[in-house]
């Protein structure tokens, strides 16, 4: 991997050489949830991913993103190499009280060991945190929002990541033992071709930052933390535009058949979304 490209993907070359640390771990992580997005539109475009975090990486330092298998591999190596000690672990994100806690391996988190304690580091839950997370039980304020951690329930000597009540998902549970990516493909090929599966019926990009959290869902466009916003996308242009200028994705590798393709196929959902649920006046996702 080239680690200075990587380094200037995020704006942050000087920290090539900078030592491990707590603090130029926090710079790292800060600087890659604010410039690589969370996205899974390469479901859409019809582009097949693996799990892979060399593949992953070269995808980002080429300008695009990925969900939490593809960034939090990503960063593992790109870490790795910057002589941080990094774990991976097999996770559960859950999504609502009806799903329950659980570890089905729907998400990667990495936890990162240096001489002052263990960090939560996770570059792949879209809306949650910006900054890495001592691995110490209590409650933890970013910008506008409030996490917890605590032992995890379901899984001994693990941990419990509880996500604030306006995010996209309720709380995370991961084990203490090593994972290899190998571990994760079975769900990522689920996870991706599967109609059941989020990513495969709505597009999702996310993007947070100090102020809050940029959410594209489908055509729907939302801002959540510093102030509110939600607005429903209607021209293929600004869909684009919106990409670029708010989730920095100019999607340079996306030829202009393609975009109207992708174009094509979120109108689509989005019809399909108002046809079961009403009027698209009440700006909501598919």
């Amino acid at each position: 991997m080239n680690v200075a490209a990587y380094l200037s993907r995020i704006g942050r070359p000087d920290l090539l050489n900078a030592p491990p640390s707590a603090d130029n771990l926090r710079e790292l992580h800060i600087a890659h949830i604010e410039r690589v997005s969370y996205e899974a539109l390469q479901i859409w475009l019809g582009r097949p991913t693996t799990v892979d975090p060399l593949e992953s990486a070269t995808r980002i330092i080429g300008g695009r993103g990925g969900y939490c298998y593809h960034l939090n591999g990503a960063f593992s190596l790109l870490a790795t190499a910057l002589g941080y000690e990094v774990t991976k672990h097999f996770a559960g994100a859950q999504q609502d009280a009806a799903t329950g806690p659980h570890l089905a391996g729907n998400h990667l988190v990495l936890t990162v060991r240096l001489p002052d304690g263990e960090w939560l580091v996770d570059l792949g839950l879209g809306d949650a945190i910006r900054e890495p997370l001592p691995l110490v039980a209590g409650t933890y304020r970013q910008g506008p929002f409030e996490y917890g951690l605590r032992p995890s329930e379901i899984a001994p000597g693990g941990w419990r990541f509880d996500h604030d009540p306006r995010g996209s998902f309720i709380g995370m549970d991961f084990g203490p033992a090593p994972a290899r990516m190998s571990d994760f493909a079975g769900k990522h090929r689920e996870l991706t071709t599967s109609p059941e599966s989020g990513f495969v019926r709505v597009a999702v990009v996310q993007r947070r930052d100090a102020g809050g959290v940029d959410t594209m869902r489908g055509l729907v466009l939302t801002r959540i933390g510093d102030r509110s916003l939600r607005t429903t996308i209607t021209t293929q242009e600004d869909y684009f535009a919106a990409l670029a200028d708010v989730f920095g994705l100019p999607m340079a590798d996306v030829s202009a058949r393609e975009r109207e393709k992708l174009w094509r196929r979120l109108q689509e959902a989005q019809e399909r979304w108002i046809s079961r649920n009403g009027s698209p006046a009440r700006e909501e996702s598919p």
